[in-house]
């Protein structure tokens, strides 16, 4: 049974003092000890230069001990806003006043267009100074000016402990502020969900300006007491030589990551013999059900699949753990929050009736910050609307049908891209596929589809078409298939469907 904890210093006290709680290769480990002396201090020091409870620290810092260490440890006290890193000048300007941050922390000597923003916008910059000898992730915050905080001390459970912004297809990202009893809840989820105990380390290789690296695989982990192993990020060429040094229980990722593993699987099978894994998850986008049982296979571990988004601060629904059944192209059951199915009404349909996914709990967010607008149509009946459309099996798995404003309408009929996706990547010469629209002025929107191909193996577009014709309505077959090195990526390692035409030139 997990503790009861209402604040993410609370979560820390989980625990014991001497384990270690934050590692990272080829450094000494940050106990718990250390990271709660470390939580108080860095309260202690925001507040006295004037930053307290509400107060907006945005943190600039590379993918590593610091990153976790740093979210934790603002967080106790102040509300933390992750920006991914690769931002141009004018990204952090926006994001730095639409926040309204009252201060920026960056890495001391690291070059960023954040400290030039933060200048131009009169936000303080502090500098996060690593304290190489005291264990992964210690660090000292340089700067600012005694003043008093508005609201000192410790978070409470209905403060903000942090606020990202959704990745907005085109329209204006919406600030998403989460609570210590939201981030909490969901830690606590996950860390039930994955059985964790103070046994398990996680092979971090998620950004952690991302909700599912910042939940998944610090917050879950340090509410079960045990370890994250923080790396610089993710780098297929280096992730087998991490395992083996490193020795994690799991690793989380998202499938674009999942597939670049599995192609370098085979010649690291040595590896995966010597520092075998309890489990893998996936999650933040659709696994293919094919790179599902591939992995599975490949590692000898469960492969679990679950559904999260930032609104959830992560976690809907998960694949169970053995002895229940994974299923593969499913996205499990409800784990945390009550989930249901709408219709366009507002009513709820019974299992086996597809509709707009909707969930309400503890881990739910409040609600869009300053946007009226995008709440009303966000919330019907306390259920907060996910965007995305699917439906329950008998067993109570959830399947996703695809997002909403991602189906394709061609013609009359919709057509959901992960179906197609699914069909694609069960061809034996197909690495990775992504369905995406095309516009078409006679019938609206037209199929189409990118394709990335295992190494050595050959598929001409026709052959692809009619190995779908064999699986799909005719209307579903994509009229056009691209072959690429590499399919276009978000941030986060996401893959964009939305806009994906355009951007690789293709017309119907």
């Amino acid at each position: 049974m997990t503790p009861d904890f209402k604040t993410v210093a609370q979560l820390l006290q989980v625990g014991e003092a001497s384990l270690p709680a934050i590692r990272a290769p080829e450094r000494a480990s940050l106990s718990y000890g250390g990271l709660r002396e470390l939580t108080s201090s860095t309260v202690a020091r925001l507040n006295g230069i004037g930053i307290g409870r509400g107060d907006r620290v945005a943190i600039v810092l590379p993918n590593g001990p610091e990153m976790a260490a740093a979210f934790v440890a603002i967080a106790g006290g102040a509300t933390t806003a992750p920006l991914n890193p690769a931002y141009k000048a004018e990204e952090f300007e926006f994001y730095l006043s639409d926040l309204n941050a009252k201060a920026l922390v960056v890495q001391s000597g690291w070059e960023t267009p954040a400290r030039a923003a933060a200048q131009k916008l009169g936000v303080l910059v502090l500098e996060l100074v690593p304290d190489t000898v005291g264990g992964a992730g210690r660090f000292a915050l340089e700067g600012g000016s005694p003043a008093q905080a508005a609201k000192p001390g410790m978070a409470q459970e209905d403060d903000v402990a942090l606020v990202l912004h959704t990745s907005g297809t085109t329209a204006r990202p919406k600030i998403v502020p989460l609570t210590h009893g939201n981030v909490c809840a969901s830690a606590r989820n996950i860390a039930g969900t994955l059985a964790l105990t103070r046994a398990d380390a996680c092979l971090n290789v998620m950004p952690l300006f991302h909700i599912h690296g910042l939940i998944a695989a610090t917050l879950a982990s340090l509410a079960a007491g045990g370890a994250v192993i923080c790396t610089p990020g993710f780098n297929a060429l280096r992730f087998f030589g991490l395992l083996d040094a490193e020795r994690p229980s799991w690793y989380t990722a998202v499938p674009t990551m999942h597939q670049a593993i599995l192609q370098r699987a085979e010649r690291n099978a040595e590896v995966i013999r010597r520092a075998p894994l309890r489990f893998i998850r996936s999650s933040s986008a659709s696994l293919p059900a094919q790179a599902m049982k591939d992995l599975a296979a490949a590692f000898s571990a469960p492969v679990v699949e679950s559904y999260g988004m930032t609104e959830a601060s992560h976690q809907m629904c998960s694949n169970p753990l053995p002895p229940r059944a994974q299923k593969p192209g499913l996205v499990g059951l409800p784990a945390g929050p009550e989930v249901a199915i709408m219709d366009d009404d507002g009513e709820i349909l019974p299992k086996g009736e597809i509709g707009e996914v909707v969930i309400r709990g503890a881990n739910v967010t409040h609600g869009y910050e300053a946007n009226p607008e995008a709440n009303a149509k966000a919330f019907t009946k306390g259920w907060f609307r996910t965007g995305d459309q699917g439906m329950f099996d008998p067993d109570g798995y959830l399947l996703l049908t695809g997002r909403l404003k991602e189906l394709i309408k061609r013609g009359g009929e919709q057509v959901s891209p992960l179906e197609v996706d699914g069909v694609l990547s069960e061809h034996p010469a197909v690495a990775q596929a992504l369905t995406f629209s095309i516009p078409h002025t006679m019938l609206g929107e037209e199929v189409g589809a990118a394709v990335v191909l295992r190494e050595g193996m050959e598929v001409t577009e026709r052959e692809l078409r009619d190995h779908a014709a064999k699986h799909l309505a005719d209307f579903k077959v994509p009229r056009k298939i691209v072959f690429l090195a590499e399919i276009p990526k978000g941030a986060t390692g996401k893959l964009m469907r939305i806009g994906l035409a355009e951007k690789l030139g293709v017309t119907a």
